[in-house]
């Protein structure tokens, strides 16, 4: 089961984004509604994934960045009622996995977190076949 934390600072939203995805099987370790708490969160339990607030990202953007520094693994959502290209280009450039529009949709969340995790498994299984290929003297084979 992927841990998750999440960093909003309504408590209404956490809430409901804590349901959503309890109820998709993920374990949520942490609540926080400050960037600063969601790290303490993030020392003490290492989520596989981190759902962040704009707010929260366009208040504390060092944060964010140590997030991403110390947690490269980590898959970081940032959430939002809005989305313009700017802070879609903004996120990218942070390093954000993906998004999550508010108001949640559970099935739209859940898709979006599931097909960001089999993105990354794949794009890492891809890498290491090529690693392994590089390493034997040979090329990867087509279709991996």
């Amino acid at each position: 089961m992927l841990k998750a934390v999440i960093i909003d600072g309504s408590a209404v939203a956490r809430g409901l984004l804590n349901t959503v995805l309890m109820d998709g099987s993920y374990d949520v370790v942490g609540q926080a509604h400050t960037s600063a708490a969601g790290i303490a969160l993030l020392m003490k339990y290492h989520p596989q994934i981190v759902c962040i607030a704009r707010d929260q990202v366009e208040q504390d953007k060092a944060s964010v960045e140590a997030m991403r520094r110390q947690w490269p693994k980590a898959l970081i959502f940032m959430m939002s009622s809005e989305f313009d290209a700017a802070t879609v280009q903004m996120g990218h450039t942070m390093g954000f996995n993906g998004y999550i529009v508010k108001p949640f949709n559970a099935d739209t969340v859940l898709k979006t977190i599931r097909n960001t995790v089999i993105t990354m498994v794949k794009r890492q299984q891809k890498a290491k076949a090529e690693a392994e290929a590089a390493a034997r003297g040979s090329e990867p084979e087509a279709g991996s």
